[in-house]
């Protein structure tokens, strides 16, 4: 990766298979959103954020040292999603066909935390309504870092309320699931820091403690939270995309980067409903 810097922008260039639109609106994470000049906007880690890509050049409007300890591991700018993407094609022609439609998708190294109450919300959920159940909670008791945008609650912060303290984020039946992950992460009964120390199995396991984590929201956090790649959530979606596309095959068969297949997987899924008309 080659990046110059200058005071207030940081300019990557040759930056190939990286996609924003695709990367920050596919459902892994729930904070940015879109300008009408095609640049997008968020707030990761405590800061705000604004990026543009042209052709395989990305500005980031940031300074340099923000960018080396936060956003280029944010956008994993120094994974070869070229190789993989090649890597991944050869385990079947559905999936290459998958990867070539949108090799733009990134994971993102979100903060474990915002990941784990993020897809706490995401359950039986839609983009729309979850980004915004997450920007309530943000406004309401998350750090004011610029004029009206906030950053994500702490845990100190969110383990003095109760579920219904939350009632005004109309987070519904999933306030007392939030309410239980803050307790065991603050208790350090489900250490996140130590997660990535463990198996996959192990590590899934630990945040199946929580009351309302399944599979699925396991599978989430490790992929989105920790950058576990072989993590491959299994949502509604998925599960019918597998079936169909894949009948014989299952996550585990697509190896370490299961977590980028399931990505291509699923966005060429959503965006070819005639593939499964007679599903």
């Amino acid at each position: 990766m080659k990046y110059k810097a200058f005071e207030n922008k940081i300019e990557v260039y040759g930056l190939k298979d990286f996609e924003l639109k695709d990367t920050l609106m596919c459902g892994q994470c729930f904070r940015f959103k879109e300008n009408e000049d095609g640049s997008f906007w968020g707030v990761a880690f405590g800061k705000v954020i604004t990026l543009i890509k042209t052709d395989d050049n990305l500005t980031l409007f940031t300074n340099e040292e923000d960018f080396q300890n936060i956003w280029r591991s944010y956008f994993d700018l120094d994974i070869d999603y070229t190789k993989i993407k090649e890597d991944l094609s050869k385990i079947h022609p559905t999936l290459a066909q998958a990867a070539k439609f949108a090799p733009g998708i990134r994971i993102l190294r979100q903060e474990p935390f915002e990941a784990l109450i993020s897809f706490i919300i995401s359950q039986n959920n839609n983009i729309k309504r979850i980004s915004g159940i997450v920007e309530r909670l943000c406004t309401l008791w998350g750090e004011e870092i610029a004029e009206g945008v906030f950053a994500f609650p702490t845990v100190d912060a969110l383990s003095k309320l109760s579920a219904e303290d939350l009632a005004p984020i109309r987070a519904g039946f999933r306030a007392r699931y939030i309410v239980d992950a803050v307790k065991k992460v603050k208790s350090g009964e489900v250490d996140l820091e130590k997660l990535n120390s463990l198996s996959f199995e192990n590590a899934k396991a630990q945040l199946m403690k929580i009351t309302g984590v399944g599979e699925k929201v396991a599978h989430c956090v490790l992929l989105y939270g920790l950058h576990r790649l072989e993590g491959f959530p299994m949502d509604v979606w998925m599960k019918r995309a597998m079936a169909v596309l894949f009948p014989d095959l299952s996550g585990e068969d697509f190896g370490e980067f299961a977590g980028i297949a399931q990505q291509y997987i699923f966005h060429y899924a959503r965006l070819h409903p005639e593939l499964f008309e007679n599903g």
